[in-house]
């Protein structure tokens, strides 16, 4: 689904998170604290290497260079863990909206899915519950984290494409002065009935004998490990990289002759460089 966007083309907050499914991943959080700029204004680039899709046989390549944009209010945020709106927020309880999002992939570049319509970018977005299990270290914890999302296609308009439920659990550590930041996460992936058939049903008018018609059924879609880091190299300029591993054995969908591989590899490396930032500063969510 995904790693991150045309969805975001126009949105540069995406460089450093975004994903699921061929998607790029969610950054660790950085605290913010009392002093920070409200918002910040900058460029990025990155680089990635994903699955065309959950299961592809195929690879895509994409160089991105975008606007980058955080802002760090009380309610709405764009920052380096995503975009979306605050709901509620204690010292082990966070809920939140937020989005995700993966990168289209043609079926014209993926043998398997010859003849069949493209995959668009998709648009994932919806309440998201993060539970701090344990606070290792004033800079380290292990948060539990529930998404929900409804996945749209963005594709010669906009379609309904289903939903997926993502239980993950990381491990975020940071410097002390957030000169880096670390994540290491495992989540599993579920998908209903309508999300499955986009990425695994094979129709009858596209059968072909290496292809044989498929109807997908709902379930889980893969299980996830990754680690994602950043470094500061100045007060402008941030490196971002990460690394995923996807395994796609045991999946509700393994009969699909579409699923081609019980696992896939992705990652990514890019930078930021913020040129203005607000004599604003942000306020902590206490005030």
């Amino acid at each position: 689904m995904k790693t991150t966007l045309s969805r975001v083309l126009l949105c540069g907050w995406l460089l450093p998170f975004a994903a699921s499914g061929q998607a790029l991943p969610e950054s660790p959080a950085v605290q913010d604290a009392p002093g920070l700029p409200l918002w910040e204004l900058g460029v990025g680039a990155a680089g990635f290497s994903t699955p065309a899709y959950p299961g592809a046989d195929s690879r895509t390549n994409r160089v991105l260079a975008l606007p980058y944009i955080q802002y760090r209010g009380k309610i709405f945020r764009a920052d380096q863990s995503g975009i979306g709106a605050r709901l509620f927020n204690s010292d082990r309880v966070e809920l939140d909206v937020g989005f995700a999002g993966s990168l289209p992939a043609h079926s014209d570049d993926v043998a398997i899915r010859s003849g069949m319509p493209n995959l668009g970018t998709l648009v994932e977005f919806g309440p998201r519950l993060k539970v701090k299990v344990a606070e290792l270290s004033p800079t380290s914890a292990i948060r539990f984290e529930l998404p929900l999302r409804a996945v749209m296609e963005v594709r010669g308009g906009v379609r309904r494409q289903g939903s997926t439920l993502e239980p993950r659990l990381s491990y975020d550590t940071r410097s002390a002065d957030a000169a880096w930041t670390g994540q290491a996460q495992v989540s599993a992936v579920f998908g209903d009935n309508r999300i499955n058939r986009y990425f695994y049903e094979v129709r009858p008018e596209y059968a072909t004998a290496a292809r044989p018609a498929y109807q997908a059924e709902s379930g889980r879609m893969l299980v996830r490990a990754g680690l994602f880091g950043t470094m500061r190299v100045n007060p402008d300029v941030r490196l971002f990289g990460f690394v995923r591993y996807e395994s796609y054995g045991g999946a509700a969908n393994t009969a699909s002759p579409l699923l081609q591989r019980d696992h896939g590899v992705a990652a990514g490396l890019g930078f930021t460089w913020t040129f203005k930032r607000s004599e604003a500063r942000a306020q902590s969510v206490s005030d």
